[in-house]
């Protein structure tokens, strides 16, 4: 751990679900969104593709905070190997939906803990399976116009009304799916000196 623990923390991410979720750790952090392109590169894993989105996002806000430590995040949905990112629009969300319904699709979701003073990486996937359930066409349509989850890896936001097109869930930290593992961040934040409680 090189001396002092940096002065301040900061979630690199616009999602205020990460931010809710975070809030739950009773720590002091900021919040700033990264801003960067999150195309997947031709030929890379979802798994890849997110871990370098989150270990981007974290290096990129830690150029102007060296003194932090940053937080990145990212998720991709995966579907029969195929990666199924955000929607951005109701006939995406619609086909995303009606394509995963009866079917069992696994979120990775990715962290980092990015020390800006020391240059220190720590990053991991942590995965979570969901099976959706078979739900109408008439069904999709009222979850998205009541829910608008177009920002929402999968179309499917657990926290909200996406409950309603599930049949299960498994993994390890139910926290995952929401996009940010907080047990895994806790471990991440002991190892940078980082007490919770």
């Amino acid at each position: 751990m090189n001396g002092m623990p940096p002065k301040k923390l900061i979630l690199a991410s616009s999602s205020i679900y990460r931010r809710e979720l975070l809030e739950r750790l009773k720590i002091p952090f900021e919040v700033e969104s990264p801003d960067i392109d999150e195309t997947p590169f031709p030929g890379e894993r979802p798994e890849e593709t997110a871990l370098r989105l989150a270990e981007q996002k974290a290096r990129k806000v830690a150029q102007l905070h060296q003194d932090a430590l940053v937080i990145g995040c990212d998720q991709v949905a995966v579907l029969d190997g195929v990666q199924t990112g955000k929607p951005y629009t109701f006939e995406n969300a619609f086909a995303q939906l009606k394509a995963m319904r009866g079917r069992k699709v696994v979120f990775h979701s990715a962290l980092c803990l990015y020390n800006g003073k020391t240059g220190r990486m720590q990053s991991g996937i942590v995965p979570y399976s969901v099976t959706f359930r078979n739900y109408s066409d008439e069904r999709i349509r009222n979850y998205l116009e009541k829910e608008e989850p177009y920002h929402c890896a999968g179309s499917a936001k657990s926290e909200g009304l996406g409950i309603v097109m599930i049949a299960s869930m498994e993994g390890e930290d139910p926290n995952a799916l929401i996009g940010l593992p907080l047990i895994a961040l806790v471990a991440m934040l002991e190892s940078e000196g980082i007490e919770i409680v």
